[in-house]
């Protein structure tokens, strides 16, 4: 490496334009015909002054750095920008190119917190019509489902609701009451793990995030966190609804809302759900009811509840009868089957790779902003598999990955090819030695015969088969 090197004056365009990536060139390409810049100006313009303060961030490039934080899997708004300003393709999808500086990440916290949960709401909505357009959203089977969102607040900083007593002062005031007068940290612990039920959400809150909840998350930890919720087509995989509620009641207490959410959205974008799929977790006669006088189906995992009696309770009973009918059927079980596949998926998609296990945000307000945003970047993935193949940047990674991802026919004719013969040659085994007769007998549609272990070979010539 030299020691010292001296900057380049001027550089090619042609030059930086090579360092682009495909994938953000393509999703460019769609936005820009789809007319998303104009449609989130329109959207935010009440929200923007002519002069005023600091530069400002347009709209589009505000929402497009949020899209970037899924397909980069990069959660925290600080890492978002940060990667923005690193990446010449980055640089290149947000209209700034090397010319500009790319927005710091508090522009961006800030840009967030002015515009209203209406207007993230919107470019979800126009997401949603996007797709219906493009066929991929029928929204006739609708399936819902939740998992918890560790919240952005340390379980040492809860605070009594009464008073608002922080938790050592509380065990000290304990300690004190209970005859020791200068109580050693020793003691405190011990006197905090006899004491039943010293997690309760009924007496005890984060200060600045007062909307969390202490919860068992499903690794065995005791947390602050919040509950999401999402409703997401059967037929096509995409996020109708998105909503973020506390941990109060369970599952059968958030259903309503996320329902009246995934109809609202569904009768924005032309459609209207006619049923509804979910785990055991969703089922009560409170749910079943419900969802009934909704005038939807359901199809809902029944846990084992026994001999039940249903005196007095006409309306739940026949709603849980029709429930267990439909999901003994064809069907119902392959609803069921389905509904890990797509529910499942559709979480991995945005906590896992997306990066949004742990929120970065505080109160559900926010947090919801962040997911909205996060869900219209996986629809727009659903469209972007669908043009090119390709849903993500990272799925650029393969034998075929570069031609595929120029966008024409020629290179999605070459990528299919790939994938043809890479298929055939893991049908075919090691068992055959030339792939030239192979391929002649797959095109004549004949089997190809394979050599069995209980086979005899065939007896020579001048020997009996007892030789043999």
């Amino acid at each position: 490496m030299p020691e010292e090197r001296q900057e380049e004056l001027f550089i090619a365009a042609d030059a930086v334009g090579a360092l682009d990536n495909p994938f953000y060139a393509a999703l460019d390409k769609l936005l820009r015909k789809r007319g998303f810049d104009a449609f989130a100006e329109e959207t935010c313009r009440e929200f923007y002054a002519e002069r005023m303060g600091r530069p400002d961030l347009p709209p589009g490039v505000y929402f497009r750095m949020l899209m970037v934080g899924y397909l980069e899997g990069i959660g925290s708004e600080r890492g978002i920008a940060w990667r923005c300003r690193d990446s010449i393709s980055l640089r290149e999808f947000l209209g700034y190119g090397l010319a500009k500086t790319a927005p710091e990440h508090s522009t961006l916290s800030k840009t967030r917190k002015r515009l209203s949960l209406e207007a993230h709401g919107a470019v979800f909505g126009w997401m949603l019509e996007v797709l219906q357009e493009s066929g991929l959203l029928k929204g006739k089977t609708v399936g819902v489902d939740s998992t918890t969102l560790e919240a952005n607040a340390a379980m040492r900083a809860i605070v009594r609701r009464d008073d608002g007593t922080e938790y050592d002062a509380w065990l000290e005031q304990l300690a004190e009451a209970s005859g020791i007068e200068t109580p050693t940290r020793q003691d405190l612990a011990k006197l905090d793990r006899k004491r039943p039920k010293k997690g309760s959400n009924q007496d005890w809150k984060h200060p600045h995030d007062p909307e969390a909840r202490i919860t068992k998350m499903k690794d065995g930890r005791t947390r602050l966190a919040h509950k999401l919720e999402q409703a997401v087509d059967m037929d096509t995989g995409a996020v109708v609804a998105v909503t973020v509620q506390t941990m109060d009641g369970g599952d059968t207490a958030s259903l309503p809302n996320t329902l009246d959410e995934a109809e609202r959205r569904l009768a924005e974008a032309g459609a209207e759900p006619e049923e509804v799929v979910a785990d055991k977790g969703y089922h009560s006669n409170a749910a079943m009811t419900g969802v009934s006088e909704r005038g939807l189906r359901t199809y809902v995992s029944e846990p084992n509840r026994g001999r039940r009696k249903w005196k007095g309770k006409r309306d739940a009973q026949k709603a849980t009868y029709g429930n267990r009918r439909r999901i003994r059927g064809e069907r119902g079980k392959r609803l069921l089957h389905e509904r890990g596949e797509r529910l499942e998926r559709t979480f991995a998609h945005h906590l896992v790779s997306g990066g949004m296990r742990g929120v970065h945000v505080r109160g559900q307000g926010e947090i919801r902003k962040r997911m909205l945003v996060h869900s219209a970047a996986f629809n727009l993935g659903l469209l972007m598999r669908k043009r090119f193949g390709f849903g993500t940047p990272r799925s650029l990674q393969g034998p075929a990955a570069a031609a595929a991802a120029l966008g024409d026919a020629h290179a999605h004719g070459l990528a299919a090819a790939f994938r043809l013969i890479r298929r055939i040659l893991g049908l075919l085994g090691p068992q055959v030695g030339s792939l030239r007769p192979s391929l002649r007998s797959l095109h004549n549609n004949t089997a190809i015969p394979r050599p069995s272990p209980f086979t005899q070979p065939a007896p020579r010539w001048g020997t009996s088969s007892t030789d043999c």
